[in-house]
């Protein structure tokens, strides 16, 4: 007998649906591949017997009829297998996919409908079924799915992502393959880790069946390499929320689960995985109330810690806020700068979480110090909110009588082993939910009222607008022209002060100038929320990816292709090289994302240099060169040439060493970038000497 007899109670095979029937009826080859695929699961079975009956004959030194004697590997193992993936070939061989609806399909629904706008990619062979998911939804879901974007590196993709995420609010997804490709993500999970940023990273798992059981199963030599003990570990301590799909029929419940963490205070990454069987698994189509799916809300102040906040700050002779992330929403840059309006003696102390916190134009700013600044030691009165380094102890730390209250989504730091701080009260809240309510306490109160039209308030407004005229005078001064005129060498205020003034007055501004940050805000002095993005964690080479994602947000929400806001990068150089720059000019072409990059050049890492010294100032290494302790680049990459490369030649590059370079220089390369063209400019500072110079 050619077939075996048919088992009516055989269930149908997973590829015949009653919901797709009248599709089947109307598409005749359909219905043939679908009863292939019935008569070749109902083989199976029956293959098995037969290789049970042929072995029991080989064990008793017999050859069955119609096998081999096992040099064409004819057994069992081998004969279901290939039954398992002609059934495999024949289910996902229609010419219309739509009767096949995935884990992996669900799962870009899933991101589509919580929000997520667009998946940074870098693929691998855990994702076939991905890879079919991307192809039938920019088919049939054109406008209702993510848009895809390639990356050839995983830092590059997430950076993007982080990007995107923090300037729009809404979060993002990263696809990344297996172990390595989460391991390639690298710094850029700090980052965004550190920079409380919401994104979603998913990675495959490798196939955990290998005889063709499960559509999925290993078909390649690196599945065996890649399967590790618990891939999730690799991230998980830098994570809100990891977790496996193991499922298709709940993978938007995953993913809906592990966006809540992502963007519930502290925000976050969040890490999923999934095997390729899981993701191959084929399920009913359904949706979510995505009402249900939201975020926890804003966390706010006891109405005894307003009055308590309220009553310090009026007593203080000399207040002082330290902020960190408060600008992550701009409702909490006006409601400090309100604040900040009606305790005139308050002044405001950015440690550059990652967000332009404060106004720099504003006369209670003091600007962007990483834990360092005088107003620290004097201050009697200290409200630290949302911010991970108020001072660093050993440099510089409050007087002993100053009272401090802290404010916090976060405040006891559950993913910094050693933190604290000698509050007199500490109060979980978000910080712009908390200005607001110490602004709406002050104006019910009398006496708080009374207190902000005194004239003692007026005299601290007073003593604050000198002290920080003082200040801008000294930045001034610093940004004039170097000794020397046109011939002269470049410094980094004078060409930051000389960027400043060429950009548009809106430019968003990614920066991670390292060493040079202090003298770099001092320049910009950004006034604007959202205006002014940094790093977020210590990971350096974000700003490459990370001022892509800001551009390329910034010009969705306005329309379009270089319709959004100028976006200038500013970099030092070993950061510029962390930042993979082969990967990101590339996608900036690719993808048509014009931005400006500044790279500032000064032959290497100083960082290295200045940590040694604050721990060994007067040890060997003080005396030693930068080439003795490794720290230099000399003589230099071309670094505008690497992105130009990069491109394909596509880009503006070009380096300015002095003061008439920059003059000339400058002004093409904004032209270049408002015109639709990336830019880099290398700007080579102190001299030329141990730099590239073209030949």
């Amino acid at each position: 007998m050619l077939f075996p007899p048919v088992n009516r109670s055989f269930p149908n095979p997973p590829g015949l649906r009653k919901a797709n029937c009248f599709n089947l009826m109307k598409k005749p080859e359909m219905l043939l591949l679908q009863r292939l695929e019935i008569i070749v699961q109902l083989l199976v079975p029956w293959i098995e017997n037969k290789d049970l009956e042929c072995q029991g004959r080989r064990g008793h030194g017999e050859v069955g009829q119609g096998y081999s004697s096992g040099d064409d590997h004819g057994g069992k193992g081998d004969n279901v297998a290939r039954l398992r993936f002609a059934s495999q070939l024949l289910r996902t061989s229609t010419k219309d996919g739509s009767l096949v609806y995935t884990a992996s399909f669900a799962f870009f629904e899933a991101l589509w409908e919580a929000g997520v706008s667009h998946v940074f990619v870098n693929l691998g062979s855990d994702h076939p079924s991905i890879l079919e998911a991307m192809v039938k939804g920019q088919k049939e879901k054109r406008d209702a799915f993510p848009k895809i974007i390639t990356c050839p590196n995983e830092m590059v993709a997430l950076s993007m992502a982080d990007g995107y995420a923090r300037l729009t609010g809404k979060p993002q997804c990263v696809i990344v393959h297996v172990d390595v490709g989460t391991q390639g993500l690298a710094a850029a999970v700090h980052n965004a880790s550190c920079g409380r940023t919401p994104v979603l990273i998913f990675a495959g798992l490798s196939p955990f069946t290998i005889e063709g059981e499960m559509r999925g199963s290993r078909t390649e030599y690196i599945h065996w390499i890649q399967d590790v003990p618990d891939q999730k570990q690799i991230l998980s301590q830098y994570c809100r929320y990891a977790g496996e799909i193991k499922s298709g029929k709940n993978i938007k419940q995953m993913v809906n689960r592990a966006l809540q963490f992502a963007t519930s205070d502290p925000m976050g990454p969040v890490y999923l995985v999934g095997a390729r069987e899981v993701m191959e698994e084929e399920i009913e189509p359904y949706q979510l109330n995505q009402h249900v799916w939201g975020s926890v809300a804003p966390s706010a102040l006891p109405a005894e810690g307003v009055q308590l906040i309220a009553s310090e700050l009026a007593a203080a002779k000399e207040p002082l806020a330290i902020v960190g992330y408060s600008g992550r929403h701009a409702r909490g840059v006006t409601e400090l700068v309100k604040l900040a309006d009606t305790f005139k003696g308050l002044r405001v102390l950015d440690t550059g979480g990652c967000d332009m916190c404060f106004p720099g134009d504003h006369p209670a700013s003091l600007g962007l110090r990483y834990g360092i600044h005088d107003a620290i030691k004097t201050a009697d009165f200290i409200l630290v909110a949302d911010c991970d380094v108020p001072w660093i102890p050993t440099q510089c730390k409050p007087l002993e009588s100053t009272k401090i209250i802290h404010v916090d989504v976060d405040p006891l730091k559950q993913q910094i082993p050693v933190f604290y701080l000698p509050s007199m009260a500490t109060f979980r809240a978000e910080s712009a939910t908390a200005f607001k309510q110490i602004n709406e306490y002050v104006a019910s109160n009398d006496s708080l009222k009374q207190f902000s039209s005194s004239s003692e308030n007026t005299e601290f407004g007073k003593r604050r607008e000198e002290a920080f005229q003082k200040t801008r005078q000294s930045v001034a001064q610093l940004a004039s022209v170097p000794d020397g005129g046109d011939g002269a060498p470049l410094n980094v205020s004078y060409l930051i002060s000389q960027v400043r003034t060429g950009c548009p007055i809106d430019t968003i501004w990614a920066i991670e100038a390292v060493t040079l940050s202090g003298f770099v805000s001092d320049q910009i002095a950004a006034t604007l929320p959202k205006s002014w993005l940094n790093c977020g964690g210590g990971g350096l080479g974000w700003s490459g990816g990370g001022a892509l994602g800001i551009k390329l947000a910034s010009d969705l929400e306005n329309g379009g292709t270089n319709k959004g806001k100028f976006v200038c990068q500013i970099v030092g150089d070993g950061t510029f090289l962390f930042s993979v720059p082969g990967s990101v000019y590339w996608i900036s072409r690719r993808y048509n994302i014009p931005i400006l990059t500044i790279v500032l050049n000064n032959k290497g890492w100083n960082a290295p240099r200045r940590s040694m010294l604050l721990v060994h100032p007067e040890g060997d290494g003080s005396r030693a060169t930068n080439e003795e302790l490794n720290i230099s680049f000399a003589p230099t990459p071309d670094y505008a040439g690497i992105a130009r490369a990069a491109s394909g030649g596509d880009i503006w590059a070009g380096r300015a060493a002095t003061v008439a370079d920059l003059g000339r220089l400058l002004p093409e390369a904004i032209k270049s970038v408002q015109s639709g063209t990336t830019a880099v400019l290398e700007a080579q500072l102190d001299g030329t000497a141990g730099k590239y110079v073209e030949k």
